[in-house]
């Protein structure tokens, strides 16, 4: 159970770093270290915890803490800085269909 955890937070975390290597704009290269960050670490430190409670037999509110923290705070730390760079002007990768930011503030100001 706790190699699951670890593998599959390894993996995401892997994944994610690729995705920002291979991905054309800032927009989904924002999407993938968001992703990974948040579900990667997030997995590994479940794997953590599970190791404390069922091995060492310690329940560690720090590690739930750290949890908590990230998956809460990952996601809108990655949402605010693609927001900002839509602000300032960033544009889409020429492979994009739709951007829905755009056609929101330019149906606000109708």
């Amino acid at each position: 159970m706790i190699s699951v955890f670890l593998i599959i937070g390894t993996f995401i975390t892997l994944s994610g770093s690729l995705g920002i290597l291979r991905f054309p704009d800032v927009y989904t290269r924002l999407h993938a270290s968001t992703k990974a960050s948040t579900l990667g670490v997030a997995g590994i430190l479940i794997g953590a915890f599970l190791f404390m409670y069922f091995d060492v037999e310690i329940i560690s509110g720090k590690l739930i803490l750290g949890i908590i923290f990230i998956l809460l705070t990952a996601p809108v730390s990655g949402h605010m800085i693609s927001r900002a760079a839509h602000n300032t002007g960033v544009e889409l990768w020429d492979g994009s269909i739709k951007d829905a930011y755009s056609e929101e503030k330019q149906d606000q100001k109708k």
